[in-house]
């Protein structure tokens, strides 16, 4: 899952999407990245804990990291946030096996909302983040 700083989307989506592969007893290692630097080693925005946290989910222990080419070989999928991010990771990538692994988390050209700078977007971004973690984990699951 890769963002732009790791601390808001895409580590809530680490967090869903690990704790419902564990619930279903799937062998999955799940992590987040973001393109951008600044926040390595730091915990999750408050916020994004915050809400978390409140639908039954713990991410406090999750610190962000900045997503770099060595990743390609370390995931089978690659899901951004963003088309900014999708551009981002893609310069990235050095052949077309790479490029085949990453893709934009919600379906077709829909962005998450970076809910950084507005209090209020963290419940609604969480839900639509939820919500296709559960999709996400079951069309993963079937192949």
């Amino acid at each position: 899952m890769v963002c732009l700083g790791n601390i808001c989307r895409s580590p809530l989506a680490e967090g869903i999407v690990r704790h419902l592969a564990a619930d279903a007893q799937l062998d999955w290692k799940v992590a987040s990245a973001g393109t951008g630097n600044w926040h390595v080693g730091q915990p999750a925005d408050k916020r994004s804990i915050a809400v978390a946290r409140s639908y039954g989910y713990d991410i406090s222990k999750q610190r962000a990291k900045h997503f770099n080419a060595a990743m390609f070989e370390d995931f089978d999928h690659i899901l951004v946030m963003d088309k900014n991010n999708l551009r981002d990771v893609l310069k990235l990538a050095k052949n077309d096996e790479q490029r085949k692994k990453v893709r934009l988390f919600l379906t077709g050209e829909t962005d998450v909302t970076d809910p950084y700078f507005d209090d209020q977007l963290f419940d609604p971004v969480f839900q639509t983040i939820e919500q296709r973690a559960k999709k996400l984990v079951e069309e993963l699951r079937a192949k």
